[in-house]
């Protein structure tokens, strides 16, 4: 525990804190270049599709049946995973920050991120996030998504933290004004530096 603050425990998102962002717009867009797709009309399938999916109501495959292969295509559903696999790259040091915070101070690290589950269990494994992980409140997993309160306050009841010892860091304002409401401390990540120093204010140098 931080005995100068009292922080106990992080909540962090993942795409754009920790990793690159999973399936994102610029994802999506490399994808249409690359396997010559309609732009307009999978950007609308995907919007109508990708909410259901995060929270675990459809798997991968069916996700893509209905965006990608809902006609014939000169590429496989396998083509297309492996792809969407290989956009997930990591922030070195930012998982390192958090490793070492954890470490330093006994936190308690929590994720609390919307994910689809084949991608949220690839990148878990592939990037060994739960060598520092504790425990994981992906959408998913508990069937609600940010900007849903009930995602914070399932992720409270886990941890069993008192609110006041808790900082949540996502790089989307609104998700963290939601997590605020709620009473947990929050940063808004947009680059390693300033949230270091955000955490220093709080801390956790």
């Amino acid at each position: 525990m931080n005995t100068q603050t009292g922080i106990t425990t992080i909540f962090t998102d993942v795409g754009g804190v920790l990793l690159t962002n999973g399936w994102g717009r610029s994802n999506r867009k490399k994808a249409v270049e690359i396997f010559n797709l309609d732009p307009i009309e999978t950007e609308e399938r995907h919007h109508l599709t990708f909410d259901t999916y995060e929270v675990g109501k459809l798997s991968l495959d069916e996700y893509l049946g209905r965006v990608i292969f809902y006609k014939e295509r000169t590429f496989s559903v396998n083509d297309f995973r492996g792809f969407m696999f290989e956009q997930s790259q990591p922030y070195p040091e930012m998982i390192d920050l958090m490793s070492s915070l954890k470490k330093k101070y006994s936190l308690k690290i929590a994720v609390v991120n919307n994910e689809g589950r084949e991608l949220n269990d690839y990148r878990i494994k592939k990037f060994k996030l739960d060598s520092f992980v504790d425990f994981f409140i992906s959408s998913s997993f508990v069937h609600f998504r940010k900007p849903d309160a009930d995602i914070f306050k399932l992720a409270l009841d886990v941890a069993q933290v008192p609110i006041n010892e808790i900082v949540y860091i996502d790089d989307r304002s609104l998700f963290v004004q939601v997590a605020e409401g709620l009473g947990l401390k929050g940063i808004v990540h947009t680059d390693i530096e300033s949230t270091v120093e955000k955490l220093k204010i709080l801390g956790l140098e």
